[in-house]
């Protein structure tokens, strides 16, 4: 990126004003839109795509579920020169991300003959290679796998004149930047550059410095960090009460799709089986199971034999479904971008949707600070009590009487009971049949109640003032050889090994998906794909 490189920011307006037929795309494209049920650019869209059609590189920063892909692919389709070999590469950090947006380019290009094909870890290379040789226009691939058919020299003639960034802030995440260096190492340079990113931060602008050519910068303003149709909640509890918070809250919600996230492969084990044993078609996802089994899983919550998705915030990356109600916080995530990308899975192709996260009273500054850097609004909620649930469900059942179809077979069993018992009483225990039916599991009061949550935050801030700025914090110990707090045990709180500070769950030796040398989900030595 040049220091003369155009740095005008196009701030995006909520509501777009331009229809598909105002951006300058052709004829097969815009049918192509109209195959897929778009009625107006959403505002990511309306900005790229002019400049792409222009042939400008660019630098897209817009959340998940702001209908990216069709912001690049519709105009790099539009402007493919239909030549034999591969025109357009999408670089993409996780293998189901890939199949996604590979299965929405198929559908874009499919009445141009644009053969699209993906390519990542786990699969035949010989197979892919052969796909890529027998006309594939489009690539979608996944940095590792891309990278070893790149060095390998597995390919005749590689020279795609649009490359894509797909989601670059989550290949820094998962140190797939040094491969995405080597890669376009490899690419020519007369090439058209597309970089989109939920966030910006220091490693990707550098990346865009060596990669892009007078890019036109394209970001949603900060007020519109995250989605307006998503309705956000918090909910206040104590650290035993997660599981029962959870299936209340689903119970108490019309839940028709959701995602639960959790921190650990093992929390997503445990809590999948939770749900199951409560009667939701509930099921895991996480980096240690197989290519066969996450494809199972993901393609069962599409199709709604899964309702519940269980899942790790690396694994449930690339999961793109219009029709989920619900995202669940188990734990507070880490970092605000880690909050962003979660609740984005709801709320989308202008559908409403809610998000919900449970926290302890200990991790309430961690929730302020994600409300002040997303700059987001978030009500304080309490988790319904079994009474009130109760009284929801007479609501239900009645809606549920009020829209039964009657059977044919109903009038022979009503005239049988007419023998022996009165209407009245027959009617009566026939709602209390229904009422048997309607269990409240857990116990009768969820979560910390207002007076006693204020009086805990106030004696939190009291302690926080005391410590002054850059004060201990509880088991946080720095030092490397142990300090005095430290545990010279082998549980999650040891901390004679040295390292960051104690958070839960985020174990330097474990096997959890922050773990940095075992097999969690951000390992950075992990398999590439």
């Amino acid at each position: 990126m040049q220091e003369n490189a155009q740095t005008n920011e196009e701030q995006i307006n909520e509501e777009p004003t331009i229809k598909f037929d105002d951006l300058g795309l052709n004829s097969d494209m815009l049918r192509a839109v109209k195959a897929a049920g778009f009625s107006v650019p959403s505002p990511i869209q309306a900005a790229a795509i002019p400049f792409i059609l222009d042939g400008r590189d660019i630098v897209g920063q817009a959340h998940t579920g702001t209908g990216k892909t069709a912001a690049f692919g519709l105009p790099a389709l539009n402007n493919m020169q239909r030549n034999n070999g591969v025109e357009i590469l999408v670089i993409t950090p996780t293998r189901e991300l890939a199949t996604q947006v590979s299965d929405e380019l198929f559908k874009y290009g499919r009445g141009i003959g644009a053969r699209t094909t993906t390519v990542y870890g786990g699969s035949s290379y010989k197979r892919q290679i052969d796909l890529i040789e027998r006309g594939a226009a489009v690539v979608v691939a996944t940095p590792g796998r891309l990278l070893d058919i790149l060095k390998k020299d597995m390919l005749s003639d590689f020279s795609p004149s649009v490359v894509v960034l797909d989601e670059a802030d989550e290949m820094l995440d998962m140190g797939f930047l040094d491969d995405i260096n080597e890669i376009f190492s490899y690419l020519p340079t007369n090439r058209q550059t597309l970089l989109f990113s939920a966030t910006m931060p220091k490693p990707i602008k550098l990346l865009a410095e060596r990669i892009l050519e007078n890019p036109e910068f394209i970001s949603i303003t900060k007020g519109e960090t995250t989605n307006t149709d998503i309705d956000q909640e918090y909910y206040v509890i104590e650290e035993s009460e997660r599981d029962d918070a959870v299936i209340r809250l689903m119970d108490s919600e019309d839940t028709k799709k959701a995602i639960v996230f959790c921190r650990t492969k093992s929390e997503v084990d445990r809590l999948s089986n939770v749900l199951s044993n409560a009667g939701y078609l509930a099921n895991g996802l996480h980096g240690d199971m197989e290519q066969r089994q996450r494809e199972t899983v993901i393609k069962g919550f599409k199709q709604n034999s899964v309702k519940v998705l269980v899942a790790t915030d690396v694994a449930a990356r690339g999961i793109h479904v219009n029709n989920i109600s619900h995202v669940f916080n188990y734990h507070i995530p880490f970092d605000p971008e880690s909050y962003v990308h979660r609740i984005g899975r709801t709320g989308r192709a202008g559908t409403k949707g809610k998000a919900i996260t449970l926290l302890t009273p200990l991790e309430f500054k961690e929730l302020q600070r994600i409300k002040t850097k997303v700059g987001t609004t978030m009500t304080h909620a309490f988790v319904p009590s079994k009474n009130d649930l109760r009284a929801n469900n007479l609501k239900s059942i009645v809606k549920n009487i009020e829209d039964q179809h009657i059977y044919d077979e109903a009038h022979k069993i009503l005239d049988m009971l007419k023998e022996d018992i009165d209407e009245e009483t027959m009617l009566f225990k026939l709602i209390s049949m229904i009422l048997d039916k309607q269990t409240v599991a857990g116990p009768n009061a969820i979560g910390i109640p207002a007076d006693k949550l204020a009086a805990i935050l106030e004696r939190a801030g009291k302690r926080n003032d005391s410590r002054g700025r850059g004060g201990y914090r509880g088991n946080r110990n720095r030092s490397g050889g142990g300090g005095s707090r430290s545990r010279s045990g082998s549980g999650d709180r040891n901390r004679s090994g040295g390292g960051g500070g104690y958070r839960g769950d985020r174990s330097k030796s474990g096997s959890g998906d922050r773990n940095r040398s075992g097999g969690g989900d951000r390992n950075r030595n992990r398999n590439r794909d």
